[in-house]
């Protein structure tokens, strides 16, 4: 985390150098008399994860209203009086990471860590933070902040999961079917089921491809075979191809429309790979046992294929399982 410490007195910034020096990554930003606080971070706003100021909340407020954005994106900002006394989360929480930095700063200075988020004062899940700590994709956001409602109100939700689970955080019990959940975690559509759905980033969809084919005809091909595959699209973490074809304008259109990123591998890595079935047309056309299957397997670093290589016109497209347990 990339921290700015900012201080606008004397005492302040005897404060905040010692802050800077105690936590890694900490730049001390010094407000010059003739530059107003507000500039001061407006200036940086985009340049640090987080922000420790040291001074009244009141100028903090005003100075950081109108850059707020959204809390996905907003850095986590920290308020500190003169004193050291008391360490105050005031915005992003979870997702900015204020409240670990609110800990950690009270712990260096034997202050009081002020954190008035439901579900740390109740000590329960943060959900948000949950999922990202797990690779899950959450629901919508309206949809996350029922849940966490749910659960700070009833102190508990219960989650269904096809995959195997450690331990859970306080305030989440595992249950053995879609009928007695709160929401489920799968890679996986239930079509009959209206719950809310977490999805692990634990698919790999491997892809070989004619030249010139159009990002349309991936996207149908996708659709197609996570179709009857009963996938979910939401749990694809990344494409995986041959080296040959990271210059093949469909493919890449069609990952950067989808917000995935393409692993490349060469034909030896792929023709390292025993045991697959062999692909003449891949042997002839790109010096490789294959594309599809050998390129899911080796980016999802994995042995389980869930489909094999299916083909259309331009298309070959195959789907491996990253092994994770959460």
């Amino acid at each position: 985390m990339n921290i700015a410490v900012v201080a606008i007195t004397r005492g302040g910034l005897a404060l905040g150098r010692k802050l800077a020096a105690a936590l890694d990554r900490a730049t001390l930003l010094e407000k010059r008399e003739q530059v107003k606080t507000a500039d001061l971070l407006r200036d940086n706003w985009h340049r640090f994860d987080g922000f420790i100021c040291i001074m009244a909340a009141g100028i903090v407020v005003r100075s950081i209203a109108p850059l707020l954005e959204h809390k996905k994106t907003d850095p986590g900002v920290v308020v500190i009086d003169e004193k050291g006394k008391n360490v105050i989360s005031l915005l992003s929480g979870h997702l900015g990471g204020a409240n670990d930095l609110t800990r950690r700063v009270a712990a260096i200075l034997g202050a009081n860590p002020v954190i008035t988020t439901a579900s740390d004062t109740l000590e329960l899940a943060a959900l948000d933070l949950w999922a990202r700590d797990c690779n899950l994709v959450p629901p919508a956001p309206r949809i996350l902040t029922t849940l966490s409602a749910k659960l700070v109100n009833s102190g508990s939700l219960k989650f269904y999961s096809d995959k195997e689970f450690g331990s859970t955080p306080e305030g989440l019990e595992r249950v053995l079917t879609l009928s007695e959940a709160d929401f489920a975690i799968s890679n996986r559509v239930y079509g009959d089921s209206d719950l809310p759905f977490f999805r692990p980033r634990d698919l790999v969809v491997g892809t070989g491809c004619n030249r010139n084919t159009p990002a349309s005809e991936f996207k149908q091909a996708l659709d197609e075979l996570f179709s009857e595959l009963g996938l979910a699209p939401g749990s694809i973490r990344n494409l995986a191809s041959i080296d040959k074809k990271n210059d093949e304008e469909g493919l890449l259109k069609f990952a950067t429309d989808n917000g995935w990123t393409i692993d490349f591998f060469t034909s030896d890595e792929i023709n390292s790979l025993k045991n697959l079935e062999i692909s003449f047309a891949a042997l002839k056309a790109v010096g490789a046992i294959g594309v599809a299957e050998p390129a899911c397997l080796l980016s999802a670093k994995s042995h389980l294929l869930l489909s094999r290589k299916r083909k259309w016109k331009n298309i070959t497209m195959a789907v491996a399982q990253v092994p994770s347990t959460w």
